[in-house]
């Protein structure tokens, strides 16, 4: 039986499309698989990049900020001028990061993390603990795409994805060709059958509309970050600093900040994640509410000051940083699926486009146990592509039903797409869907959702939360002999 779609390009070569081509190319069914990343190494946003992002110029939804070829250029293939480099490309990580989840649970279900530890993971949580450095992740990622590496196709843009007749069109631009002994970028056309869209949403940072913010950051430079730019501790010890955010990512800085700042370190919450509640209590931090305006300081131009919804102040900040999260952006679907609510319309399961389902999403997912229901997704993904998918998709009106169904419980923004603690019924529906293996394949029948995934994927917490008390009780302790 022929397969449903003969050519496959995937947009992203970190751990969403990684699990997408893995899947595929061990279908053994397509004609064409192709894979785009504008970064110039697979890996996506696992890799360190010293020079971080700057500071956004704008909150709310960003403008899309894709590139079209010159007016100048009438025909693809051509060379055109060289464009200015991306700044959304650059990572989020920073240096000495571990993993959040459980490297059992994290890893796809084929191939486990190798056993190792960071020296602070292990000063903080103990030896065996279930995180895992960057680094080692990294180099994971890379090991399992060495097979594939001829699909791919580096320092690539994909800057439009169209769907002309019944084929999928996609507008690439590879930046730094040498023509004519310059620097350009080399623009061109490729047709598909099929895409899988798997660039992950870690790129735009979300910034919330405090008055004040942005006529602040620019006229004092260098004072305000996103999370996104964290890098090291080191520039942020003895100065005063204000964190904006109540989760994960707001967790680390407090954890790696709160020891070294001069005074209390300032932290502004919308809401708080129960399970992190234990870092908020830690020594010197000063909790607030959320931000009401930001300005320049009224002491010291040099500095920041922030009024906060409880009319409480916070003077002469050295450093004001967001963990606040990022905007969902797929600029290069034609329209953009994603919504002033912060969420992406339109895709069954996250991952199936309703009206269309020749195209697909691997990652758009939170709190889903990645990297694992990358696996699960792309699995899905490529049997349906070749065809041998066990159970049919649903007609476009139940696609649609549960859609609705979803934005009453879990609410129009970004939430929309968070999958815990409903692990087995998301896991097990792809289990279902996808089916076994075909025979003469190297795919294989995905495993039903364990609930120990869970537990272990989680365990990160428990023992942060272990570690955070006993610095609570030290620093307790310390202030009743003072």
């Amino acid at each position: 039986m022929p397969p449903r779609y003969r050519r496959v390009a995937v947009i992203g070569a970190g751990p969403s499309g990684l699990a997408a081509t893995h899947a595929l190319a061990t279908e053994k069914a397509f004609d064409t698989i192709r894979v785009f990343d504008r970064r110039d190494r697979v890996g996506g946003l696992w890799h360190y990049d010293a020079e971080p992002d700057v500071f956004p110029t704008t909150t709310g939804v960003p403008t899309d900020q894709t590139r079209k070829p010159p007016a100048s250029v009438t025909e693809l293939p051509a060379f055109a001028p060289a464009s200015l480099p991306d700044p959304r490309a650059r990572s989020a990580l920073y240096w000495g990061l571990d993993s959040n989840v459980g490297a059992e649970s994290m890893a796809f279900t084929h191939t486990p993390f190798p056993v190792v530890n960071s020296p602070v993971s292990i000063e903080r949580y103990g030896h065996s603990n279930p995180s895992r450095p960057y680094g080692v992740i990294t180099n994971w990622i890379e090991d399992l795409f060495r097979p594939y590496l001829p699909l791919v196709t580096l320092r690539t843009t994909v800057e439009s994805v169209e769907k002309r007749g019944k084929e999928w069109v996609l507008t690439l631009r590879r930046a730094g060709e040498l023509y004519r002994g310059r620097p350009h970028d080399y623009w061109w056309t490729e047709s598909f059958d099929a895409v899988i869209v798997a660039s992950g949403h870690y790129h735009v940072p979300f910034l919330p509309a405090i008055p004040g913010l942005i006529e602040t950051s620019k006229q004092l430079p260098g004072r305000f970050e996103h999370s996104k730019s964290y890098r090291k501790p080191d520039k942020y010890a003895d100065k005063r600093v204000l964190i904006v955010g109540g989760n994960v990512s707001a967790a680390d800085l407090i954890q790696d900040l709160h020891a070294i700042v001069q005074g209390p370190l300032e932290v502004a919450v919308r809401g708080r994640n129960p399970l992190l509640d234990s870092v908020y209590h830690l020594p010197n931090v000063q909790l607030h509410p959320t931000v009401h305006s930001i300005s320049v300081s009224s002491a010291d131009p040099a500095k920041v000051d922030a009024v906060f919804d409880d009319g409480t102040r916070a003077t002469g900040l050295d450093h004001v940083l967001f963990a606040t999260g990022y905007r969902l952006q797929y600029p290069f679907l034609k329209p953009n699926p994603t919504t002033p609510e912060n969420r992406v319309a339109g895709f069954y399961q996250h991952v199936f486009h309703t009206d269309d389902p020749s195209l697909t999403l691997i990652g758009q997912v939170k709190a889903g146990l990645s990297f694992r229901v990358y696996e699960y997704q792309a699995v899905a993904v490529a049997r349906y592509y070749a065809g041998r998918n066990a159970q049919p998709l649903p007609d476009t009106n139940e696609q649609r039903a549960w859609e609705q169904d979803r934005l009453k419980t879990h609410g129009p923004t970004s939430g929309f797409h968070a999958i815990g603690p409903d692990f087995a019924p998301y896991f097990n529906w792809f289990v279902d869907f996808a089916g076994p293996a075909a025979v003469g394949t190297e795919s294989y029948a995905l495993p039903r959702w364990d609930d120990t995934w869970a537990t272990k994927g989680l365990a990160l917490l428990g023992l942060k939360d272990k570690y955070w008390k006993g610095l609570i009780e030290r620093g307790q302790a310390i202030k009743a002999k003072l």
